[in-house]
């Protein structure tokens, strides 16, 4: 019974971690990664398409992008996708591919790329801390119910816990690269 919870607890947070993670893509660091362009979606065909699932995106230098449309017809819906996105990058377009240069980030833009990634990781954090209540309520519903003993519910809220020290360690630990990431000039 406690492992059960324990492994569901396991899972939820590993998604935590994978979304956080995946938040973190999304976030400039002044380096030119394919992955900046995930949350893109551009009209094809009259449906929106992911910008990945319709060219090939790729990082031919540090600070440039190079997005080599599969159907050389939507390149000028893939432009504008890119104009509209909050990402404040200005594509060029010279008819086969579209060239990104990345621009340097400036200190004060860098602050502000941190404090975003620190609320993300926040969010990350309570999100932990929700499934850690989860769990513990899961625990002392299995204890009500003479399911567990009383001292396999401690053991087991000692276990939630470290299992959620280890998950928050990890978002740390994303947190801190992403941060050097982002000061790193």
């Amino acid at each position: 019974m406690i492992a059960q919870v324990a492994k569901e607890t396991k899972e939820k947070m590993d998604q935590v971690v994978d979304k956080t993670k995946r938040e973190f893509n999304k976030v400039r660091t002044g380096r030119a990664r394919p992955s900046l362009l995930d949350g893109i979606k551009a009209e094809y065909y009259g449906a929106l398409t992911p910008l990945n699932q319709m060219a090939k995106v790729s990082a031919p230098e540090a600070r440039q992008l190079l997005i080599k449309p599969f159907d050389a017809n939507v390149i000028d819906e893939i432009e504008k996708a890119i104009l509209k996105s909050d990402l404040g990058l200005t594509p060029n377009n010279d008819g086969d591919v579209i060239r990104i240069n990345i621009p340097q980030l400036t200190e004060e833009r860098r602050k502000e790329l941190a404090q975003v990634v620190n609320n993300r990781a926040e969010e990350g954090k309570i999100a932990i801390r929700n499934i850690r209540r989860e769990a513990n309520s899961d625990l002392e519903e299995l204890e009500n119910e003479g399911e567990i003993s009383e001292d396999n519910y401690h053991r087991g809220l000692e276990n939630i816990q470290e299992i959620t020290d280890e998950y928050i360690e990890k978002i740390d630990q994303l947190l801190e690269e992403k941060n050097a990431a982002i000061m790193d000039v």
